[in-house]
């Protein structure tokens, strides 16, 4: 252990070189070096701790949703740590946690869009950055909160602040920004096997939706697959209500769990129920996957969830929704698939419809150039049938190309350019440029 703190001490003094342009390259080998002996030691303790060689179960994500694979790069040491609470701060000659201890960390990019499109992109979110006329685009200014308020008590907020495309028109005049609380959660760890929160959370239904949160930085490309896309309407991203969770070492698969209830979604479908349960009827969902230790950094998983719908457009229906995902979670390569199936039958006894959507998504950071550099490729599809009266006005079926790369500046920000094709059903297809920096603080 007293290894282990020798290293991390060494890494948090060579952090600030890590992330200046101008530093050398033996510098950044003795950074790399130092990582990759952290981890080696890290296993090594986790084999003695558990009497075999295995490596430690990873805490559950479902509400904190740091990235889930161990850092392989100093970028991913700081994506993991802005969801966790931070150390309590010590006072006095017996060094007494201190309580509430507070961290802060913030997110924004700066946008820049070109496409061929001439009519709105009907049913695409946001933040995909679809527009008819070319130029930048401020993105979102995003704060995490996060507080120890006892030993086995933390909280966790998150808030944005969006720039409004309608500032200043209407009577009184649009504010310029709007602001949301994004995630706001309160939990209790038991222990590892059993941990209980409350707040509105990024919906544990899918991998992306709990790996990558508001703040572009944390992610590989642009923007996020449209089927988990922030203001969409294929799956509830937002979930008010309560979760259990726990991991256990089982066998070696670390297997995580997942158990919610909560309001599902609001009238207007995009948004969950902030207020209140629309129709009295709670929302639950299942979520689970296993990340065995003969095969480090895979993780493979699925969820369930189910509501009913009383949406302000469309009839009234009963939702299920089936997900799963398979990933390898390191840089050589990335590489996400997943998939999702969304079944609506309307409570008058019309025809039920299924929609389906999915992504497959790699990358790879490559070996040279100071490993900044690092190209991707993502095809995504969504079908939904026109008999499906929810989603059929709402979200569009369509499958798409993006080929992009990124490329790290620091430590703390990114570069990132893209090229995108969309094939539209009853509408013309359109591509486009696309590009951004993107900053964490």
């Amino acid at each position: 252990m007293r290894r282990i703190a020798l290293y991390s001490v060494l890494l948090a003094m060579a952090a600030p070189w890590a992330g200046a342009q101008t530093t050398d390259r033996a510098t950044k080998e003795l950074i790399e070096k130092l990582l990759a002996r952290i981890d080696g030691l890290e296993k090594r303790v986790a084999e003695l701790e558990n009497g075999k060689a295995t490596a430690p179960a990873a805490a559950p994500e479902a509400v904190t949703a740091a990235p889930l694979a161990k850092a392989v790069s100093a970028t991913q040491a700081m994506h993991q740590s802005h969801d966790q609470a931070p150390a309590p701060q010590t006072a006095g000659p017996e060094a007494t946690p201190v309580y509430p201890s507070l961290k802060i960390a913030g997110f924004s990019d700066l946008d820049f869009s070109a496409t061929n499109l001439h009519s709105a992109a009907t049913g695409f979110g946001a933040q995909t950055l679809l527009e008819t006329h070319s130029g930048f685009e401020e993105g979102q200014f995003t704060l995490h909160l996060s507080s120890a308020l006892s030993p086995k008590v933390t909280m966790f907020g998150e808030i944005t602040l969006t720039a409004r495309s309608d500032a200043g028109t209407g009577s009184p005049a649009a504010a310029g920004f709007n602001a949301e609380v994004e995630r706001i959660m309160i939990r209790y760890d038991a222990n590892d096997y059993f941990k209980v929160s409350f707040g509105r959370y990024h919906t544990p239904i899918n991998y992306w939706n709990t790996a990558f949160h508001h703040g572009q930085w944390l992610q590989t490309t642009i923007s996020r697959p449209e089927m988990t896309q922030f203001g969409g309407s294929f799956i509830p991203v937002h979930f008010v209500g309560s979760l259990i969770e726990g991991a256990a070492p089982a066998g070696g698969l670390n297997l995580n769990y997942a158990v919610g209830m909560g309001n599902g979604r609001g009238q207007v479908i995009s948004r969950g129920g902030d207020f209140s349960d629309i129709n009295n009827n709670r929302a639950w969902l299942v979520d689970s996957f296993i990340k065995p230790d003969a095969l480090y950094g895979l993780q493979l998983g699925g969820s369930l969830y189910h509501d009913s719908l009383n949406p302000l457009t469309a009839p009234a229906a009963r939702e299920w929704i089936e997900s799963a995902h398979l990933v390898w979670q390191k840089e050589t390569p990335e590489f996400i698939a997943e998939f999702a199936n969304v079944g609506h039958q309307p409570i008058s006894g019309a025809t039920a419809s299924n929609s389906q959507a999915w992504y497959v998504q790699t990358a790879y950071r490559l070996p040279w150039l100071q490993k900044l550099w690092k190209p991707y490729y993502r095809f995504e599809y969504i079908h939904v049938p026109k008999s499906d009266a929810i989603f059929r006005t709402v979200v569009p079926t369509f499958h798409a190309s993006t080929f992009g790369v990124r490329y790290d500046i620091t430590t703390f920000a990114a570069f990132k350019f893209e090229y995108r094709s969309y094939v539209r059903r009853d509408a013309p297809n359109f591509h486009g440029f696309f590009g951004q920096t993107s900053f964490t603080f």
